[in-house]
């Protein structure tokens, strides 16, 4: 069985890697491509005000990196500005890019899932009364976080750090897709984003999906996977050891 991943090219190298050394069989198939932000000089005046914000918002770990390596080289991270992420990839990225360890928040790493729900676990108990809160993220996304801060009373703003879009497939991508379809016994989505079902589903609008099986790693992508209709759809928490147990559990 081969599992197919399905994060931004990047991220999905790093899995792949990382699933081959555990003895799984594993290819990279990105359904998301992160691309450079419409505005980038929102992102530099963003940069500039950050010393303005009690707490910025990182809503996955494309977000922390698009964000970070946008910071102009005469800017540092302020001493005063909590950073909250939604995860561990997230905080993982947040501090290889510099972020100072106490100024990162984030869910535990025994949280039964990492998203805004969880961040705002470790969030609810401040006062959060007339706090301006930055949330960096790519074009659009979920506000949940953002509206509940703002019943607490703080000032929210937004800045789009990187767009998504769908990947231009190689010829050993398109292998990767065409096998899968080919087989769908023989393969496992290992999907991580709702956006990246529905670019998928875009990419082949003619497909099958009923044969097919998947892990997705947050119950609204599993819901997705589902509605889009994947066979088998298995819930799994997002992180390494998870996936595989859940990979192993299936392939015996």
């Amino acid at each position: 069985m081969r599992v197919i991943v399905t994060r931004p090219a990047e991220q999905a190298a790093s899995w792949v890697q990382s699933l081959v050394a555990r003895g799984i069989d594993a290819a990279a198939l990105p359904l998301i491509e992160i691309a450079p932000p419409a505005d980038p000089q929102a992102v530099v005046a963003a940069w500039r005000l950050l010393g303005q914000q009690r707490l910025a918002v990182f809503v996955s770990p494309n977000a922390a990196q698009a964000f970070l390596a946008q910071r102009p080289p005469d800017v540092a991270w302020p001493a005063s500005t909590l950073a909250g992420a939604t995860g561990p990839g997230t905080r993982d990225a947040l501090r290889a890019h510099g972020v100072p360890e106490a100024a990162v928040v984030a869910p535990p790493p025994e949280s039964a899932q990492f998203d805004s729900e969880a961040l705002w676990q470790r969030l609810r108990d401040a006062d959060w009364n007339q706090a301006p809160v930055l949330v960096v993220r790519g074009d659009g996304g979920r506000e949940w976080l953002a509206d509940t801060l703002r019943e607490r009373g703080a000032q929210v703003s937004f800045v789009a750090a990187y767009r998504r879009v769908l990947p231009q497939w190689d010829a050993a991508e398109r292998r990767v897709l065409d096998d899968a379809l080919a087989a769908p016994e023989r393969h496992l989505w290992l999907f991580s984003s709702s956006e990246g079902i529905d670019h998928l589903v875009h990419a082949v609008p003619h497909a099958a999906w009923s044969g097919a099986r998947a892990i997705a790693t947050h119950p609204r992508i599993a819901q997705r996977a589902s509605e889009r209709g994947f066979g088998a759809v298995h819930g799994c928490r997002p992180t390494l050891d998870a996936v595989v147990a859940c990979i192993q559990s299936l392939a015996s």
